[in-house]
């Protein structure tokens, strides 16, 4: 059974950071790119980040600079590495694999707030 669980949201102020991660399961042939998007209500889903198997990395202009996506394949785990954040980065974060109509996670919320 194929699973992505993310964790590591939160409060946190503005200029903080945070960690979110991504565990994958279920995978046999873990060659798809893992990529986060965020969501917040009313809102479409935006694309974040990405990374392929081969660790190429692409970014949103919005978080550019701020973000960081990474891979642990020996812990099967994906993590975003958010910092400056700003109150704009206040969504509901996901982590997806194999595309649109590939795999998600359930969201893990992130709030910058003071």
């Amino acid at each position: 059974q194929v699973q992505l669980v993310e964790s590591g949201g939160g409060l946190v102020q503005p200029g903080g950071s945070l960690r979110l991660s991504c565990k994958k399961s279920g995978f046999t042939l873990d060659f798809s790119a893992t990529a986060w998007f965020r969501q917040a209500p009313g809102k479409e889903r935006e694309l974040v980040a990405h990374i392929k198997h081969d660790n190429i990395t692409k970014y949103a202009d919005s978080i550019m600079g701020r973000f960081t996506v990474s891979r642990d394949n020996t812990k099967n785990t994906v993590y975003l590495q958010m910092t400056s954040l700003k109150p704009e980065d206040t969504d509901v974060y996901y982590c997806n694999a194999g595309g649109l109509d590939g795999y998600w996670g359930q969201g893990t919320q992130v709030t910058v707030s003071s």
